[in-house]
């Protein structure tokens, strides 16, 4: 069959993609070799949330008297609470199916290799091989779990993020290694949930792609809720011939061995580029990514590459927003490139994390003489009313011009308040027009507006 575009791969990246073809005219077809919705909501963002909610509701349970309410003796049944995670991926699925009916897009499950020709052949489950042409070929095939060779995963006591999300008992205890979004998430859960819980990271700071202060406050804030938390070390190898798990970590002051049930490595990902017909066809590569100029066309014509293959943010909204910039280029409307400057972040620990633009860091060594303003959530109302103080916002201004040029948040909410700051970020936005912009009150949102307010002089509650 032929079609005007093909897109390879049905996560956040690909299913986008495919329905924004759709209602710009073109006949599409998705290819999907496992579950509609991939990484993302199948093993990744959606099942995450849904383990980090249940754990949230644990703790509150358990923290009921802080309330003002009876103590309660809160109790669980672990697999539950992972059929209760598994169950939010597959309606989620579903919905995922819908939307391509509801679109008249062609689904072909199977396993996608791209070939000369403008062709993809797709070997199905039980190995028949069909052959689709399209115009356009967009591959979005995502990523994994990346594996270190000194940390190969076995399934069991050597896991990964797939592995953590459907882990038949709980175990009591776990090392995690690396403490990006995903260690940081996944020992948050499992502490919260009763597991303890040691966090290996080889850099300085925890979530080392933030801001330094967010960094420090929430590693003050995981180890006050009993995680142990090691900075500047690195798993040099592991043994698990024994009952559990056993790692050798090197530390400042020389290898100390630490032993678990599981070990989850969680050390970043991989992109899916194997065997997907990329030399073949002469799709270019470097260190892993596919290479794409700034409407993702790869070096062969009709070919294209979005999402977590290629070397931008590996983020779900990123490869989606990169998917609907491909098609609608290639539909040859006038399409602004995505300002990779601008791409929010979020940690869905407890407390959450949320940032976007340059750090402090990033902004002195850019050379810019900077206002930084900072509201403690301790001062703001909402937060205390809600008995969540733990964190606070920190904005950065340009001094000369008042260019918001970055925003920092620690705090609970703080994931779903850090699009004010995008938004006004792309409005070319002031600090002081953010000022000036009345919040309403009482919300956690109001400390955005005080945080820019303190960097100014101006602020009222602190």
């Amino acid at each position: 069959m032929n079609y005007d575009i093909i897109v390879i791969g049905s996560g956040p990246g690909g299913y986008v993609t495919a329905i924004r073809a759709a209602q710009l005219g073109f006949k599409t077809a998705i290819i999907e070799k496992e579950n509609l919705g991939g990484i993302c909501l199948n093993w990744g963002c959606i099942p995450t949330k849904a383990l980090l909610k249940s754990a949230q509701v644990f703790h509150y349970i358990n923290h009921a008297e802080d309330y003002g309410l009876n103590k309660v003796e809160a109790s669980f049944e672990f697999p539950n609470v992972i059929q209760r995670s598994r169950g939010v991926a597959s309606k989620m699925s579903k919905g995922i199916e819908f939307l391509m009916k509801k679109n008249k897009i062609d689904v072909i499950l199977g396993t996608a290799k791209v070939q000369k020709g403008k062709k993809v052949s797709v070997t199905d489950k039980d190995g028949k091989i069909a052959e689709y042409t399209a115009n356009h070929i967009i591959i979005a095939t995502g990523a994994r779990s990346r594996e270190l060779p000194n940390l190969p995963q076995d399934g069991k006591k050597v896991i990964g993020y797939r592995q953590a999300l459907s882990l038949p008992e709980q175990p009591k205890s776990m090392i995690v290694v690396g403490s990006g979004a995903i260690g940081v998430e996944f020992a948050d859960f499992y502490n919260t949930m009763g597991t303890k819980v040691t966090v290996v990271e080889f850099m300085p700071n925890i979530v080392p792609v933030e801001d330094e202060e967010i960094s420090k406050h929430l590693e003050k804030s995981l180890k006050k809720s009993g995680i142990e938390i090691m900075t500047n070390a690195s798993v040099e190898s592991v043994d698990t011939t024994g009952e559990g798990v056993k790692a050798n970590v090197k530390t400042a002051n020389g290898n100390i061995t630490l032993e678990a049930d599981v070990l989850l490595s969680a050390v970043g990902i991989a992109a899916n580029i194997e065997n997907i017909g990329l030399e073949e066809v002469g799709i270019q590569t470097d260190k892993g990514r596919v290479l794409v100029n700034e409407w993702y066309e790869t070096s062969a014509p009709g070919y294209y590459a979005i999402g977590d293959i290629i070397p931008t943010q590996a983020l779900a909204h990123v490869a989606s927003a990169e998917g609907i910039t491909c098609v609608e280029k290639i539909k040859g409307m006038h399409v602004e490139k995505i300002d990779y400057g601008n791409i929010p972040g979020c940690t869905y620990c407890h407390p959450e994390v949320a940032s976007v633009g340059l750090t402090e860091k990033q902004a002195k060594e850019k050379g810019y003489e900077i206002k930084v303003g900072k509201f403690p959530l301790s001062a703001s109302g909402k937060a205390t009313a809600n008995g969540n103080t733990d964190g606070f916002i920190k904005v950065i201004f340009d001094a000369k011009y008042g260019e918001w040029l970055g925003c920092h948040m620690i705090g609970e909410g703080v994931t779903d308040m850090v699009a004010e700051a995008v938004v006004a970020r792309k409005l070319e936005t002031t600090g002081h027009e953010i000022i000036k912009s009345i919040h309403p009150h009482p919300t956690v949102s109001e400390a955005i507006m005080e945080a820019a307010a303190a960097a100014y002089g101006e602020v009222i509650h602190i």
